[in-house]
């Protein structure tokens, strides 16, 4: 047997026992994954201060209908969440604008998630004789959320716009890390985000 076929099987051989090794995560099974949705969620809560006294030049006890435009897709969660904070304020959102002295439009400028990644290792090779999962000496997966809106204020009935605010923004991070194929850790600024290996009994 060639000294270059004894290293070949050799190396096929540490290749097999470390893809043995591998596990697959699978990152959902809905529309997007939780650790997603906490970012968006958080991301927008934060963006809110607690006080809007100096932010609205509306009345507290006032009727407003309040509006959602954007293209993420993600109106009815906004309007809910925006809702319950006027609401907190002092507000009165009313279902009907017939019913409201005023018109809230809020503006999503931006609504989303970017994510990277960063590898050390070997990356997932599929072909048709064999393959080789992903090795990973050191990995870095990064996740940020971010809200960017403005309120755009009408008096009613006469549409006569009176006032927009200044950007509400916020951002939320979770970084997904793993070192030497086995070790994982992360680092984020979310509440309470779900766990990536097997349910654990608290």
């Amino acid at each position: 047997m060639s000294k270059q076929f004894r290293l070949l099987i050799t190396a096929l051989i540490v290749m097999t026992l470390f893809t043995a090794c591998s596990t697959t995560h699978v990152a959902t099974q809905s529309k997007r994954a939780a650790i997603e949705q906490l970012l968006l969620s958080e991301a927008l809560i934060r963006s809110l201060p607690q006080e809007a006294d100096s932010l609205l030049p509306i009345s507290t006890g006032a009727n407003v209908f309040l509006e959602i435009s954007g293209i993420s897709g993600d109106e009815k969660l906004v309007r809910d969440v925006l809702a319950g904070w006027l609401g907190q304020q002092g507000y009165f959102v009313q279902n009907e604008a017939a019913k409201a002295s005023y018109r809230i439009n809020a503006i999503l400028s931006s609504f989303g998630t970017e994510a990277g990644k960063m590898l050390v290792g070997v990356p997932e090779v599929e072909g048709n004789f064999i393959s080789i999962g992903e090795l990973a000496f050191y990995k870095a997966e990064y996740q940020t959320g971010y809200a960017n809106f403005f309120f755009d204020i009408f008096e009613l009935p006469s549409g006569r716009h009176i006032f927009r605010t200044s950007s509400f923004l916020a951002e939320t991070f979770y970084n997904y890390y793993t070192a030497f194929l086995i070790f994982d850790f992360n680092r984020t600024n979310l509440i309470k985000p779900p766990r990536l290996h097997s349910f654990q009994h608290e």
